[in-house]
């Protein structure tokens, strides 16, 4: 694999883009498992800034946290970013970078594998009866039930590249012209939606700067989590 080969990025995008659509229709299609998703996200999303506190709190690192925890991974619904890219598709690889289109493909292949891993977890809680009462103690109670423990390995590699990937950018001073000159004929256009995920985590890891400690911190945590809950760990979110 070349990461400087634009055909096979756009490629890879279009296919994680596909996946995800079909995975969010498939849950919007059914109104109890949609509420059951927004559910599930949101109590995520409340476990991951409680896991990261410190981070959001931090001068340094609270923009880049926010990303993470709001556009690359949260409980709102990202069909319009959807909608938006496959329409921009073309544009995309005329004027991004290989590295730009190669950070959009790794950041909608966590969404469609979130949303696969978010499905699994939603049916294991259902057939413990726990969807309505979800806690910490249903949550860990289900999460080695999922199984799909291949999948989260994944899931916490796929993080890591992608920001990575959005700290090389920062390091491409015409990205941040490209973004400045995209924002207004992005809004015209009607891919707001879209210009404000490259923006926001462009500009939250060039505030950043080195991001070595940020992603270490997110891989150390995120990894010892994951092996308290498949491991059926009495407090699989305390951590040392």
């Amino acid at each position: 694999m070349n990461i400087e080969d634009k055909d096979f990025w756009v490629a890879e995008l279009r296919r994680h883009l596909g996946r995800a659509k079909a995975l969010r229709a498939e849950a919007n299609a059914d109104p109890r498992l949609a509420e059951d998703r927004l559910r599930l996200r949101a109590w995520q999303a409340e476990r991951l800034s409680a896991t990261y506190r410190d981070l959001l709190d931090s001068a340094r690192y609270h923009d880049a946290a926010r990303f993470f925890l709001s556009d690359l991974y949260g409980p709102k619904d990202f069909s319009e970013r959807d909608h938006e890219l496959e329409r921009i598709l073309p544009t995309l690889h005329a004027t991004l970078p290989a590295s730009g289109i190669r950070t959009v493909a790794l950041a909608i292949e966590v969404d469609a594998l979130s949303e696969e891993l978010d499905a699994a977890l939603i049916a294991a809680l259902r057939r413990a009866g726990a969807m309505d009462g979800l806690d910490a103690a249903a949550y860990a109670r289900a999460y080695p039930r999922a199984g799909h423990r291949q999948e989260r390995e994944r899931q916490l590699k796929l993080i890591g590249e992608v920001g990575e990937s959005l700290a090389a950018l920062t390091r491409k001073p015409l990205v941040s012209a490209a973004l400045r000159l995209m924002r207004a004929p992005a809004r015209l256009a009607g891919l707001a939606e879209l210009h404000a995920f490259l923006d926001h985590g462009y500009r939250a890891f060039r505030k950043m700067g080195d991001p070595t400690e940020f992603l270490a911190t997110i891989q150390r945590r995120e990894r010892a989590i994951l092996e308290q809950l498949y491991a059926s760990a009495a407090r699989p979110f305390d951590l040392l």
